[in-house]
């Protein structure tokens, strides 16, 4: 429920707005920012220990980086967990098991193309975040009206359906029963 806590909602918008702003405006990248700041920070450490050996000044204080053999277990084994589940739920698309499930993905991937067509990665980040921010905020103000409009809105694709329905799709059906009926 973090839109109910407007202080750190908005800082959130705000601290993000900026860093898009920077990036549209600069030109970069994410990789290429991240990878400039490693790059300054390897140097200026590099510097201040070569440095501090002909000075014989005390070294930068940096930890031994390591990663423990049992944290890289943990997390193989829950990657691999996730990993297999979705294998297992691809394998069941992809052999006709589900039908529901393959026009579920496959409408989401197409839709996911469309608009990752139309914008680029840190664009459609932003504006994620911020819709995710604000729109149930804005839903838990005008429930009302909100669900009034929706339940309006169903009505008329009901409404819709069924003309297609009584127009279009009972012909076809009539037309298939009768080709069976003459098979």
């Amino acid at each position: 429920m973090l839109w109910r806590r407007k202080d750190l909602t908005v800082g959130i918008l705000l601290v993000t707005l900026s860093a898009w702003v920077v990036f549209e405006i600069s030109g970069y990248t994410l990789l290429s920012l991240v990878s400039s700041v490693l790059l300054l920070l390897i140097v200026i450490l590099f510097l201040w220990a070569k440095s501090a050996a002909l000075l014989n000044r005390p070294a930068p204080p940096l930890p031994e980086l390591f990663i423990p053999e049992e944290t890289v277990n943990e997390v193989g084994a829950i990657i691999r967990n996730h990993v297999n589940f979705l294998l297992s739920a691809f394998h069941d698309i992809a052999m006709g098991k589900d039908p529901r499930m393959f026009f579920k993905v496959a409408g989401s991937l197409c839709l996911i193309s469309f608009i990752g067509g139309l914008t680029d990665f840190l664009t459609l980040a932003y504006t994620s975040l911020v819709i995710v921010l604000t729109i149930p905020a804005l839903y838990e103000r005008y429930e009302d009206h909100i669900d009034r409009y929706v339940i309006m809105g169903y009505q008329k694709l009901k409404q819709l359906y069924l003309h297609f329905d009584v127009e279009y799709f009972s012909k076809v059906r009539k037309r298939i029963l009768e080709k069976k009926k003459l098979s």
